[in-house]
């Protein structure tokens, strides 16, 4: 590998990282909003819009954990099937992640569409908080760009390398145990 190649590499590597942290810091900010509405519930005062936040910091936390969970072997994979082809096992993986990287793509172009179509028609959130819903969906169309990285990245390495490069899963590493 190229000094290029290992710099894109690290660089790759800490993106997915990066959501991997963004993703950790939308839990933590769940447990201050549900922490925060505790509070606000055991003192007498309103917290609007506290649930609408919620739901805003849990789709932020998915979106940019798909990617750090796909570099991780964590999403489900039927390792099984995969073990079972030997070495056809490559063109599985090529097919699949031929795929899965058109997939992403179209989520995240069509993520990016409707967070600027609501930035357009400055819409807002139903609830009492009206928060511009563009906000939230950025972090949707974040994480989507990013998984769609990660997937293409995937795709060209078990194309060009014969490898995708993701580290075993869990239940792989326990052999079943």
């Amino acid at each position: 590998m190229t000094a290029l190649g290992r710099g894109l590499r690290r660089f790759l590597d800490g993106l997915y990282l990066a959501g991997g942290a963004l993703a950790a810091l939308s839990l933590v900010t769940i447990l201050a909003i549900i922490v925060g509405q505790m509070v606000a519930r055991w003192t007498g005062l309103t917290f609007p819009g506290a649930t609408s936040y919620a739901g805003y910091a849990m789709a932020a936390a998915s979106f940019f954990a798909f990617a750090h969970a796909l570099n991780h072997g964590s999403h489900i994979r039927v390792s099984i099937l995969l073990n079972a082809l030997g070495p056809k096992r490559r063109w599985l993986e090529i097919w699949c992640f031929a795929i899965g990287t058109v997939l992403t793509w179209f989520l995240a172009r069509y993520a990016v569409k409707a967070t600027y179509w609501s930035w357009k028609f400055k819409d807002v959130s139903q609830g009492q908080d009206a928060t511009p819903l563009w906000i939230p969906q950025l972090a949707m169309s974040a994480g989507a760009i990013l998984l769609a990285i990660a997937m293409t990245d995937h795709f060209l390495r078990v194309l060009f390398r014969g490898d995708a490069g993701i580290k075993s899963d869990t239940a792989e590493q326990s052999h079943g145990e």
